[in-house]
């Protein structure tokens, strides 16, 4: 059961009750929104700029270390995803990195078909990473960059401190990751840029004058964007799909639009990332049935995505429960976040998603093994989904 007992079809249930009133205030006076017209409408106005994910830490490097795009507002924001956008169109999508998912989500299962099972999180995470190297620019890796990836995430987020034995370890452990993909994934991407033009983001920050450390913080927030929400996604789609045959056959004989209405259905019911944290840098008026409150300079707002997207003003009727036919009006929901911060690889995220998952399923006698495991993220309140392995029935392996 889910909220006010409603019937709930999440697998990822984050515990709490959605709370009556659509913004209500933290014990450590943080706002937090969980109505879906004040999050959009505080999403896309302005009065607010980024936090949490890290921005503190990021906050204190040098000023003359330009900022990855992650933790810029603005019209330097602005500005800097009106020159990349050209790189997250449907049009290019569908152009430059289709033929490559299906490549890399053929190798992926081909590799179940020849072990006869396999951790999904593994195969998942093959396909992003294949698919983001390409659309930074990191295709001159030296071996193992899988490995160091999983070294570096996930990770916490924020200010890991010299107070403590445990932030010590923290602070050295990602230094020292950093240095790795620096060396062998980075700094080989950025030589081969600069000796050859190439059409992709690497080659647009080496143009733009970015020095190897804003490049390679670049690089490590697109990869945290695109690989890890990616692979926790994959996963998680993939169990709804094991465990509703009724879905699985509307996903299986559906064409592309009808197989991303079911994928974008169940990212809006389970967001991978549960909230966005944002700090007021003007006044800031958010509404309540009392008369609106105001968010003064220097507070924080969390927008809690889990209650947003299952506003039923918003979406409908049963919130709880997967419809892929409200998909047309409402999509994901804000899962990609709202205005100027929309995660510019939604497209990319859905359609690899689809690639991979329609020749998963296309399988015959694929099935999932046990029951996954849900673990979260308590700086993001992201699931993590572990032990789900995919098996193969004998005659069906290669």
């Amino acid at each position: 059961m889910g909220q006010d007992g409603q019937v709930c079809a999440r697998k990822a249930d984050r515990g709490r009750p959605r709370p009556a009133c659509p913004v209500d205030r933290a014990a450590d006076g943080t706002w937090q929104v969980h109505d879906f017209a004040v999050a959009r409408a505080l999403l896309r106005g302005p009065g607010t700029v980024q936090a949490g994910l890290g921005v503190e830490t990021v906050e204190k490097l040098p000023p003359r270390v330009r900022r990855p795009v992650l933790y810029r507002d603005g019209p330097e924001h602005r500005e800097h995803r009106r020159q990349t956008a050209r790189f997250f169109t449907p049009r290019r999508v569908d152009e430059h990195y289709r033929e490559l998912m299906v490549r890399i989500a053929e190798e992926q299962v081909a590799h179940l078909c020849e072990a006869g099972e396999a951790p999904l999180s593994d195969l998942a995470f093959g396909l992003a990473i294949g698919v983001v190297s390409e659309v930074v620019g990191l295709r001159y890796s030296r071996p193992g960059i899988r490995r160091r990836l999983e070294r570096f995430f996930p990770e916490e987020f924020g200010e890991p401190g010299l107070t403590s034995v445990r932030g010590l370890y923290w602070l050295v452990r990602q230094n020292t990751n950093w240095l790795r993909i620096h060396l062998a994934d980075v700094r080989p991407a950025i030589r081969a840029h600069r000796g050859r033009e190439h059409d992709d983001l690497i080659s647009h920050l080496v143009a733009e004058g970015c020095s190897d450390v804003e490049i390679l913080g670049e690089c490590l927030t697109f990869a945290a964007a695109g690989m890890v929400t990616t692979r926790e996604f994959v996963c998680l789609a993939a169990w709804h799909l094991f465990s509703d045959p009724e879905l699985l056959d509307r996903y299986r004989s559906a064409d592309e639009p009808g197989r991303l209405a079911v994928l974008q259905e169940l990212l809006r019911l389970e967001p991978v990332i549960g909230r966005l944290r944002r700090r007021a840098t003007g006044p800031v008026e958010l509404p309540c049935p009392d008369g609106p409150v105001t968010v003064r300079p220097g507070e924080y707002v969390e927008v809690h995505l889990d209650d947003v997207n299952t506003d039923a003003e918003a979406v409908g009727d049963d919130p709880l429960l997967v419809r892929p036919e409200r998909a047309e009006a409402v999509g994901a929901g804000l899962s990609f976040c709202d205005g100027p911060h929309r995660c510019p690889g939604a497209h990319i995220a859905l359609l690899e998603t689809d690639v991979f998952l329609s020749r998963l399923f296309a399988l015959d006698g694929v099935r999932m093994n046990g029951a996954p495991r849900v673990a979260f993220q308590e700086a993001i309140d992201g699931y993590e989904i572990r032990g789900l392995t995919v098996a193969l029935p004998r005659a069906g392996r290669g």
